[in-house]
């Protein structure tokens, strides 16, 4: 079974999974999200969501960056990241 990151919500396999500061995987944040122990960028959901976009494009219901934007403003404020 897939996990979704909770900061950017990419799908991930177990060569995806983050790295807790001891080196320990973590299930709950990407590879690229939370490579040692922490965030590898200090950054606002909005300024995550513009570096997503691209990634975004990818998916079938995003043709441009505003329907990338519009969908991404229905799932990242419930990831655990983004979360209030």
């Amino acid at each position: 079974m897939e996990q979704v990151c909770q900061s950017c919500a990419m799908f991930m396999s177990e060569n995806d999974y983050g790295k807790n500061a001891d080196g320990s995987v973590n299930k709950e944040y990407c590879k690229f999200c939370f490579p040692n122990g922490e965030f590898g960028k200090d950054e606002t959901m909005e300024e995550m969501m513009e570096s997503c976009i691209p990634f975004w494009l990818n998916d079938d219901d995003c043709k441009t960056e505003a329907d990338a934007r519009n969908k991404m403003m229905l799932i990242f404020p419930n990831l655990k990241r983004w979360k209030k």
